[in-house]
């Protein structure tokens, strides 16, 4: 479970009663495809002839672009779970990654979802002994990529939800 019992009003559109600006919802969507695209290979040299997480990860890029609904967003970020389930290790977790990147489009709280998978997908990948390690740079590496629009949003998200994402987000 990587999303709170009580939702942040930060992360639902003033829409519908929260903060969240569309522009905003539109940036935590493409940092979230960057974070599952990063680690994406991992998956794709494991099932190099399914597209779903791919197409997911496409998915969440043309919602924010305005070019998709938020149900096919939705409904592509299904399909990228659905490639993950019968998976181990790095590629079930890259295609999570690319799962919750799409569904982004639907509920903006799984920016961290997207991220959170990606660094499980980058510890997995590693020797043993560097697992942890892995999991840092690929956290910092995604830190990174963070939009100044945002980043200071994430980086509370991440202190706020670190113990339900595994703690993954210390680095």
């Amino acid at each position: 479970m990587i999303l709170p019992k009580v939702r942040d009003p930060r992360f639902i559109t003033i829409r519908r009663g929260g903060t969240l600006t569309d522009a905003d919802h539109q940036l935590l969507a493409l940092w979230a495809a960057a974070c599952a695209e990063h680690v994406l290979h991992l998956f794709e040299s494991a099932q190099p002839g399914d597209p779903r997480p791919r197409q997911a990860i496409e998915q969440a890029r043309a919602w924010a672009r305005g070019e998709v609904t938020m149900t096919q967003a939705r409904a592509a970020g299904g399909h990228a779970m659905g490639a993950a389930r019968d998976l181990r290790g790095a590629a079930r977790h890259a295609a999570y990654a690319a799962g919750q990147a799409a569904v982004v489009a639907h509920v903006a709280a799984h920016e961290l979802g997207a991220a959170a998978y990606a660094i499980k997908a980058a510890r997995a990948a590693a020797p043993a002994e560097q697992g942890e390690r892995a999991g840092r740079r690929e956290c910092r590496w995604q830190r990174d990529q963070l939009p100044q629009a945002i980043r200071a949003l994430v980086l509370d998200d991440q202190r706020l939800r670190n113990p339900i994402c595994w703690s993954v987000f210390d680095c």
